[in-house]
């Protein structure tokens, strides 16, 4: 394990190899004096660096400067969550998560010449776009696809079929888990190119997860990489503090849930990213170890993932217990 940003208060990274090179997009946690809620309005990140190495476990870790910050996205209100950035051709595109000001959450989009930005943000977020944490696949042949939501403070549950509802509604018992959103982009990368379709998991026995099942179900942190011939969607069950995985044949599923990545770890949540460089398999994460806990400023880290003979992910210990 190790620690990549020592100085500074790091988390939800996105990692890509470029070129040869690894490159990280992480959100930034500041402190914000605001009492920790529900609602996630403790959480103050207003700009994005992007990190680079050649060498995961050892290497330098390269700081490419604040690449875009709040004040520069012409429909910002606050809060820049997670992101994500894709290649096509010789652009960049950084996605990211914020609220409107009205305090919605949408989904932009910021366009560099270069993986280590500036990145110049589109005056409007993606049509039709809502709650948080995008993740994009490039599944080749100029395919691309975004997986998106969150719950709880992420406003996920304020919508249904793509239309916001007047009053949101959580689901409860054996309701069928709310689950996230997948869309294909459109050729340019600056939209959706259809509707978002939800991202279904199933159990061992071919049924949706159910909302009680809060040890399993997904809450947020979308994730999907590519094992031999199969696709892993991978997220984070939130109240529950797991990083959890399931596998499907296609990029749209449904997804048949397989286990636990991470345990616990010391924070309230964990967020990730999965790839392979180098002929290893890393996962990023983040903890609340270096600030004491404090959920709202957590620290990006690093350890290698392994898969058994079946393609099976080994569970990796997160170091707060159960």
């Amino acid at each position: 394990m190790r620690y990549l940003v020592p100085a500074d208060y790091m988390a939800d990274p996105a990692v890509h190899v470029f070129d040869g090179r690894l490159y990280i997009y992480p959100s930034h946690d500041w402190e914000s004096g605001v009492a920790e809620n529900d609602n996630g309005d403790h959480f103050n990140m207003k700009d994005y660096h992007v990190f680079s190495t050649n060498d995961v476990m050892n290497g330098e870790i390269v700081d490419h400067g604040r690449v875009l910050a709040v004040e520069d996205i012409p429909w910002a209100g606050r809060q820049l969550w997670d992101s994500d950035v894709a290649r096509k051709g010789d652009k960049y595109y950084l996605y990211f998560s914020l609220k409107d000001k009205n305090d919605v959450f949408h989904i932009g989009v910021a366009v560099s010449n270069s993986p280590t930005g500036p990145f110049y943000p589109e005056p409007d977020p993606i049509r039709g776009s809502y709650s948080i944490d995008p993740c994009v696949l490039d599944d080749g042949g100029g395919r691309y696809y975004m997986y998106f939501g969150g719950l709880w403070g992420g406003q996920l549950q304020r919508y249904r079929d793509n239309k916001a509802l007047e009053s949101a509604h959580l689901p409860e018992g054996d309701e069928p888990a709310l689950h996230a959103r997948v869309a294909r982009l459109s050729g340019d990368m600056l939209q959706f190119a259809e509707e978002p379709t939800p991202v279904v998991i199933l159990d061992a026995d071919g049924q949706p997860l159910k909302a009680a099942d809060n040890e399993r179900r997904f809450f947020e942190a979308s994730w999907m990489h590519k094992y031999g011939d199969k696709y892993y969607f991978s997220y984070s069950t939130g109240d529950t503090h797991r990083l959890c995985y399931a596998t499907g044949d296609n990029p749209y599923g449904p997804f048949t849930y397989q286990g636990v990545i991470l345990t616990p770890v010391v924070g309230w949540t964990t967020h990730h990213a999965i790839v392979e460089y180098r002929g290893k398999w890393y996962l990023f994460h983040h903890d609340c170890v270096p600030s004491g806990g404090l959920t709202w400023l957590r620290s990006l880290k690093v350890c290698e993932l392994e898969y058994d003979a079946d393609g099976h992910i080994i569970t990796i210990d997160g170091g707060a217990g159960e």
